[in-house]
């Protein structure tokens, strides 16, 4: 047939393959088109304008960088076969491979290659790559789609320029399935071509990479510890540097302190007759166990506030660190009870002082409190971090003599104090540390010489403990009861006690004792039988008998006992009497060298009888000449080991039941500003009295009438005494439903209120404007029995107005209630 020649007709832009496919198989179709054009005259149909059925689900398309084309645009059209589509399922060039080898005389392979024999060049790269995986998987038959095979090659060609992906050359097969679960068998692959030497390669590079890997970690391990050697060795350089650095420091904050102390004792007397600033610091230096431990803890630095009430004396000022804010409601309850103008300034730190004609006293908050809110710092540490209040306090003292009150005694007073550079009114902190525990207390009270209750300090192990509590009961056969107290703790937290009744062999030892009698009841060889059954049965006995005395702190006798020998403590034995009585006196030891009582009160107990809640002032229990010796004794004891300042001593007296004389026991020493000495000082700001602790007698002046004659006038005014009965530790939760101010106003609308032209009646101290759950207050009477009954009515009177039915709340009001019944009940036994 003669070929006719014409136009070539193109094909639309949309319907060809543009530029962008980038495929190899264009070219060689537009060329196929120009030489071969009676093709085209034969059809009627341009070749590349042949519209192809969409491609079926069997036949995916594999386009790795976004270029797809239709590989049935590839494949020629017979002019019969025009009109009629090709099923999308069924492939029309299927070829079968076997064993990896494809036979090139198999009439499947024939048709195949004669159909794409112009593309053939880029399907044969595609078809080695195919017969080469499968040789290596040693795959005994595959069925290959010629269609997707030709697809496959022109992706590959445009896209891939390394070995085409497994994945992709699968793609291809009918029995994809079948092939990719064998492909999958372990081990398959070396079962193929090659598969020894695959397999050795394969071991060899998982055995160098083991090896590369284990030398790897080997040297992480070693740069890693070499690391942290040369960073521990810096830091500990650098910590060292620190520590000694620290170590001057407060070695020169000691020699300071030292220098200032005697400073302070040669000038006392010219210090105490002029004007003077008094910094009251009520820093409660505990150990951080028990300052975290503690509820509350920064109220319980601020009970002592009454120290304002020290501007009694004309020639005092004073500055108190407060250790939390004050609301403007305590400001100006403590400004009209100064007798100032009720008026309050605010400086640039944020503190508070008195706006008066003679501002003689101020009240400082540390910065600090705000940066710590939940680190149970003592006052002194906060004070030491706040250099904007030290820098406003040593503004206020520049120029005038001025000298430190602090509380329990801390390492940081002494840097507060070398800041400020003035001395402190206390003894060295590690000589207050010493002697402040229960067995330094003990120490103290050998060396003076006064009656000290039978027990022993200094007790570290459990076979200590029980072999001197034997020893200790058996010399002392009478004694009921036995207590534990540790050497660090305080307000009774660390106290224990054990009763001797539950002990089985306490009445066959009872029996011996006064079988032998007391004289003979000494001696060594007769004691021994009653020390080692004594000694069989302890264990056993504390284990299950022995009782905390707050259980809120330790619950048992196991935790009791494991801080017990961790910290260090005392056993003592508690007074062989049905009635006994504590009474604390607070002294002043002057720089000087002389020993000064400034209060003495008789102790009232809660629910606990081992801890103090208040006081009643003067004490009544103990002859003034008695207890003035007695506390003389102690007070020459610590100034000879260089204690100074404020010293609170506790006794306790009972009848003995054998003689029926009265025994005074010295149970504790706390060398520390005391709770009752801070009241008694607003006992007698109120009253103006005086308290003679030598007579036992607070005498309060009563003011004199108008209508008086000139003699009268010019001679002193007459003196009346009174009795004040003190709670410093007030607790009750439902007063955090009222506001100060109207809980004063309650409490006048019940008639309890102080009046200053009688010196008698109520007053309250008030120690924080947000919780209000702790409260101080004071009744003062003509007598003693007055003064505890207006107590009790108040206490009974509060808990009534702020306690409704259904909310009691919960208090220590009825425990002390109940202990002032008691008391009045002793009373009135005596006085019959």
């Amino acid at each position: 047939m003669s070929i006719q020649h014409k136009a070539a007709s193109l094909h639309p832009r949309d319907n060809s393959y543009s530029s962008k496919t980038g495929l190899k198989g264009s070219k060689c179709h537009k060329q196929l088109h120009w030489e071969t054009g009676s093709i085209c005259e034969r059809t009627g149909t341009p070749l590349w304008t042949t519209k192809t059925p969409p491609p079926s689900t069997n036949s995916k398309r594999v386009d790795h960088q976004g270029m797809t084309q239709d590989i049935n645009s590839l494949i020629p059209k017979s002019p019969e076969n025009l009109p009629v589509q090709v099923p999308v399922n069924i492939s029309k060039y299927p070829f079968t491979i076997i064993k990896g080898q494809i036979n090139p005389m198999a009439t499947d392979f024939c048709h195949f290659k004669q159909s794409f024999i112009l593309c053939w060049s880029n399907v044969v790269d595609s078809l080695e790559a195919l017969e080469k995986l499968l040789r290596d998987f040693a795959v005994p038959i595959a069925k290959v789609s010629g269609e997707r095979l030709v697809e496959f090659a022109h992706s590959w060609d445009n896209g891939w320029r390394n070995a085409p992906p497994v994945i992709g050359l699968l793609s291809v097969l009918e029995n994809r399935e079948e092939v990719s679960g064998l492909f999958l068998r372990p081990g398959q692959r070396y079962k193929g071509e090659g598969g020894i030497e695959a397999a050795a390669i394969h071991i060899q590079s998982c055995w160098r990479r083991y090896l590369a890997r284990t030398a790897y970690l080997r040297h992480c391990r070693r740069k890693w510890a070499a690391g942290i050697i040369a960073i521990s060795w810096l830091m500990h350089i650098q910590m060292r540097r620190v520590r000694k650095a620290l170590q001057a420091r407060r070695f020169r904050q000691l020699e300071n302190f030292r220098s200032r102390a005697q400073h302070l004792a040669a000038n006392w007397k010219h210090i105490q007759s002029s004007k003077r600033t008094i910094i009251h610091i009520p820093s409660l230096g505990y150990s951080q166990s028990q300052r975290m431990n503690s509820k509350g803890f920064d109220i319980l630095q601020n009970i002592q506030i009454s120290r304002l009430c020290d501007i009694r004396d004309g020639n005092v000022e004073v500055i108190y660190v407060c250790p939390r804010h004050l609301g403007d409601d305590i400001l100006h309850y403590y400004t009209s009870l100064l007798k100032c103008d009720g008026a309050t300034d605010m400086d640039e730190t944020g503190t508070t002082q008195a706006s008066s004609s003679v501002r003689r006293f101020i009240i400082l908050t540390p910065e600090a409190v705000d940066y710590f809110p939940t680190h149970n710092m003592c006052l002194s540490t906060l004070l030491k971090y706040s250099p904007r209040t030290l820098k406003r306090i040593r503004n206020l003292i520049q120029g005038k003599k001025a000298y430190i009150v602090g509380g329990v005694a801390h390492v940081d007073d002494l840097a507060v104090a070398d800041e400020l550079g003035v001395p402190i009114l206390a003894p060295e902190p590690a000589i207050a540390q010493l002697y402040s525990t229960k067995s330094g207390g003990k120490r103290i009270f050998t060396g003076a010489e006064v009656d000290v209750t039978p027990g022993q300090g200094d007790i570290y192990s459990l076979n200590q403990l029980h072999e001197t509590l034997a020893r200790l009961m058996t010399q002392n056969i009478d004694v009921q009861r036995w207590l534990f107290k540790m050497d660090s703790e305080h307000g009774g937290r660390g106290t224990a006690y054990c009763d001797t009744c539950h002990l089985s062999c306490h009445n066959w030892a009872l029996k011996e004792c006064h079988r032998y009698g007391p004289e003979l009841w000494n001696t060594e060889w007769i004691q021994e039988p009653v020390l080692l059954r004594y000694l069989d049965e302890i264990p056993e006995w504390l284990t299950r008998y022995a009782q905390p005395v707050k259980t809120s702190c330790y619950p048992n006798w196991a935790c009791f006992l494991k801080t017990f020998l961790r910290q260090g403590g005392v056993v003592e034995a508690y007074p062989p009497s049905d009635s006994v009585t504590c009474l604390t006196v607070d002294l002043l030891l002057e720089p000087g060298g002389e020993v000064t009582m400034l209060s003495c009160g008789d102790q009232l107990h809660g629910s606990c009888q081992l801890a103090t809640i208040g006081s009643t002032v003067p004490q009544t229990s103990v002859h003034p000449e008695t207890l003035q010796s007695i506390c003389m004794r102690v007070g020459h004891a610590c100034l000879q080991r260089l204690i100074v300042g404020y010293v609170s001593v506790d006794l306790a007296t009972f009848l003995n039941p054998n003689t029926m004389e009265q025994k005074v026991w010295a149970i504790d020493l706390d060398l520390t500003y005391s709770d009752q000495l801070a009241m008694t000082q607003m006992l007698l700001m109120l009253t103006g009295g005086t308290l003679n602790c030598r007579t036992g007698c607070l005498e309060v002046p009563m003011p004199i009438r108008e209508k008086c004659c000139e003699h009268q006038i010019a001679a002193k005014p007459p003196v009346v005494n009174r009795y004040a009965v003190i709670g410093s530790h007030l607790f009750h939760s439902n007063l955090s439903m009222l506001y100060h101010n109207v809980f004063i106003m309650v409490c006048k609308a019940h008639g309890i209120g102080f009046n200053m032209k009688r010196k008698q009646g109520t007053i309250f101290a008030v120690y924080d404007s947000s919780e209000r759950c702790n409260i101080g207050m004071m009744a003062v009477s003509e007598d003693l029995q007055g003064a505890l009954v207006t107590f009790a009515r108040n206490l009974s009177v509060i808990h009534q107005e702020i306690s409704p039915s259904k909310m009691q709340g919960e208090t220590n009001f009825k425990e002390l209630i109940k202990d002032i019944e008691d008391i009045l009940q002793m009373t009135v036994q005596n006085k019959m």
